[in-house]
């Protein structure tokens, strides 16, 4: 007969007690952490989406009342203006890159023909066009700055500072999130060469056909905001010529920000809201 001392039976114990509170802790982290990955990946895209749908319905309706934000179609960005750090695109050097010629020749912003339409400029963070892409699904309002939290994490695509603006010549360059908050650039690898971007603002629309596509670039590639818009990490990829265009850039791949890609279109057409 096998004698069980106390001393047996309280180690078991103990050890029951710990693998049992281990149990529970795994238990409880394991809950926690799915809760973050539904709150990143469904409650986040759930509030962005929401929140820019009103505000593209907001935008619509000013103009069609003939109010709206007092920015005029074309305005470009005032010398060294800065919007916060650029989280899908490349960063913010590539920001102080692009401001380096956008302002180029003076004499106040210009629309596509090349007429002087307005003095204004967007506010910092101020959501003043509408970006269509009918590939992908998607109206998404346009914000002046990169700013993460006044900016991209309301689902907005955001308008570099020191970039052209719609219709100018030279880049109007944007950036979305690919993954959470509204993910307005999630499917941009699924553009092509000739599909349409169109470009909403009080004044006008712009129509503006996909052209290139640079499937990945280091985060800090400014080339690509360029006003001739070249890559400087793989010069293959760009143009050698001024032109009027529009750069779409998001990290890649999924669910990082080491990369990032670029999608370069050509304007096409103009035409008056209205």
């Amino acid at each position: 007969m096998r004698v069980v001392r106390h001393r047996d039976r309280r180690r078991r114990a103990r050890w029951r007690r710990g693998l049992l509170g281990s149990g529970e802790l795994l238990v409880t982290v394991g809950a926690v952490l799915m809760l973050l990955v539904v709150h990143q990946l469904w409650w986040t895209n759930r509030e962005a989406r929401q929140g820019a749908a009103r505000e593209v319905r907001t935008l619509e309706r000013e103009w069609g009342n003939g109010g709206g934000t007092g920015v005029p179609s074309g305005g470009a960005s005032p010398p060294g203006a800065s919007s916060g750090s650029a989280s899908a695109g490349p960063r913010a050097s590539a920001d102080a890159g692009a401001g380096a010629g956008a302002g180029a020749g003076g004499g106040g912003p210009r629309g596509a023909s090349g007429s002087v339409v307005g003095a204004g400029w967007p506010r910092r963070s101020q959501a003043y066009a509408v970006l269509l892409v009918p590939r992908l699904g998607l109206r998404v309002p346009v914000a002046e700055g990169v700013s993460r939290q006044d900016v991209l994490n309301k689902g907005y695509v955001g308008h570099y500072p020191g970039t052209q603006q719609p219709g100018q010549e030279g880049n109007f360059a944007l950036a979305g999130h690919r993954n959470t908050h509204g993910e307005p650039f999630r499917y941009l690898p699924r553009l092509r060469r000739g599909d349409t971007v169109e470009v909403e603002t009080r004044a006008a629309v712009y129509t503006y056909t996909v052209d290139r596509i640079l499937p990945r670039t280091s985060a800090r590639d400014s080339g690509v905001v360029l006003p001739v818009p070249r890559s400087l990490v793989r010069p293959g990829y760009g143009y050698d010529q001024p032109g009027h265009y529009i750069t779409l850039t998001t990290c890649t791949p999924e669910f990082t920000s080491r990369y990032r890609m670029a999608v370069w279109g050509k304007l096409r057409s103009m035409r008056p809201r209205g």
